[in-house]
């Protein structure tokens, strides 16, 4: 990268001031004269300028750059301490940036929590989708291995989950959204069945899977299973069967036999309306 010379932001910001205080048709020659005074280190003009644009350009890089080594940074800290336990000096600390720069960043340690957020359950539907518009020709095991997670998404969803702070209904309400629109697609794709409540549906499912991740640690303790483990390791069967075996026998054989499902049903569920998009 070009660099102009010692000082010529000032000299670039008081040429900028004299263009402002003459006419336009002196204009040009004071616009001549300024290249002539920026040129002290050697440079041409269009140099000084393409200098002037590419450290702005590199800034506006290295910003975005620190923003999301900052929001990394936070769910790696947030998912090994807690998020009250955090401060924003550890996060700093771990993103090897200033407190400061967090701030700058963020506005404050909630703004940042907010973010991770909305990092966290963005991914989470951008893999479901993915997964769910395959269909039944999806290779599971081979989608948990791409899911690798640079940073422990999972352990943070826990943490966060059990917090208890404003955020996790925001948090809880886009997931449950999320789960609708994407299990809506297993729906069309044939990897999932047809169901006269899709919104209820995707609600108890969002609400089973977080309850089970939230109590992770009695899971692993009665299966022997990390659900806040990386997918990428939860691909191999010695790893999840455990879990996997029993929710899938749920899921696809069912829990109560058809008899007292018609009792059930006829006690709870006959004669209430069902929910719109029926089918879906």
């Amino acid at each position: 990268m070009v660099r102009a010379g010692a000082g010529s932001g000032y000299r670039t910001a008081n040429m900028h001031l004299t263009l402002q205080g003459v006419d336009a048709g002196r204009k040009g020659d004071v616009r001549r004269r300024g290249c002539i005074a920026l040129n002290s280190g050697g440079l041409h003009c269009t140099e000084q300028l393409f200098s002037i644009l590419n450290m702005r350009s590199a800034a506006a890089v290295e910003d975005r750059t620190a923003r999301a080594r900052i929001r990394d940074a936070a769910i790696t800290r947030f998912a090994a301490d807690g998020i009250a336990a955090t401060s924003v000096r550890a996060i700093a600390a771990e993103a090897g940036v200033s407190p400061g720069l967090v701030i700058h960043h963020f506005g404050t340690k909630d703004g940042l929590r907010y973010a991770c957020d909305e990092y966290v359950a963005g991914i989470i539907r951008s893999n479901k989708q993915e997964a769910m518009a395959q269909g039944p020709a999806l290779d599971v095991a081979a989608a948990m291995r791409r899911a690798k997670q640079d940073v422990p998404l999972t352990r943070y969803l826990a943490r966060s989950l059990a917090d208890g702070s404003p955020h996790v209904a925001t948090l809880i309400d886009e997931m449950v959204a999320d789960a609708a629109r994407y299990m809506a697609e297993g729906v069309r794709a044939g990897s999932l069945r047809p169901t006269d409540y899709p919104h209820g549906r995707a609600a108890v499912l969002t609400i089973w899977t977080l309850g089970a991740l939230v109590l992770h640690k009695h899971v692993e303790r009665l299966l022997g299973v990390d659900l806040t483990s990386d997918p990428s390791e939860l691909a191999d069967p010695q790893a999840s069967a455990a879990y996997i075996g029993p929710v899938l026998e749920m899921f696809t054989e069912g829990l109560v036999t058809e008899e007292v499902a018609k009792v059930m049903r006829s006690a709870f569920v006959d004669g209430a309306e069902p929910q719109e998009g029926a089918g879906s």
